[in-house]
């Protein structure tokens, strides 16, 4: 079995707090960008080879879903031809309710990395998916989205925690080099496979 990862705080959580909480921290921004993206730019190509920005959103909402699931926790189904921005507020009121139940997060389970929790998971997998992909869906419209010193934060410990498992296959294309003088943000980004 490996070794447990230790738990992370979320970015705007303060320091102690949940992990759900943590989680719960980044559904905002993520859907904040959703609100600024213009109705033409989700079928526009996103930094994710081969997806659209909707194609992004679908995956993020998707893969949340199915964590939840594989842990006995349903989420109300979809209705089909919302628009994407609507969809996500949807999403993230229902991850908000099933959340609220502190035993929800508190769950323990053997995960890929060793014992942990839904709610260590959340914030570290899935919570770190809601800030990289949060860029993606802003570059996809060619808007210009940063992140904070405690999401940069956030995102250096969860990518060092990964190890190599970060290129898997379906996870993230291998790093690229940064530009001499790229700012923090650029730097996480390319090692993410991304340009910033």
């Amino acid at each position: 079995m490996e070794t447990s990862t230790p738990p992370l705080a979320g970015p705007r959580s303060p320091a102690g707090s949940s992990p759900t909480a943590g989680f719960l921290d980044l559904l905002g921004p993520f859907g904040a960008v959703c609100d600024r993206l213009p109705a033409a730019a989700w079928d526009q190509p996103s930094p994710c080879e081969g997806w659209t920005a909707r194609d992004v959103l679908r995956h993020v909402i998707d893969t949340e879903r199915e964590f939840l699931v594989q842990h006995g926790i349903d989420l109300p189904e979809q209705e089909s031809g919302t628009d994407p921005a609507t969809v996500w507020r949807n999403h993230a009121a229902a991850l908000a309710d099933v959340l609220a139940d502190p035993g929800v997060g508190a769950r323990a389970y053997d995960g890929y990395f060793g014992p942990t929790t839904v709610g260590d998971t959340l914030l570290r997998f899935y919570g770190h998916d809601l800030v990289v992909h949060r860029w993606d869906l802003a570059t996809s419209a060619g808007l210009e989205e940063r992140f904070t010193e405690a999401e940069m934060d956030f995102s250096a410990l969860c990518i060092e925690s990964y190890g190599e498992a970060l290129y898997s296959e379906g996870v993230c294309r291998p790093g690229v080099d940064a530009p001499a003088d790229a700012d923090r943000q650029a730097q996480l980004l390319a090692r993410m496979g991304r340009r910033g």
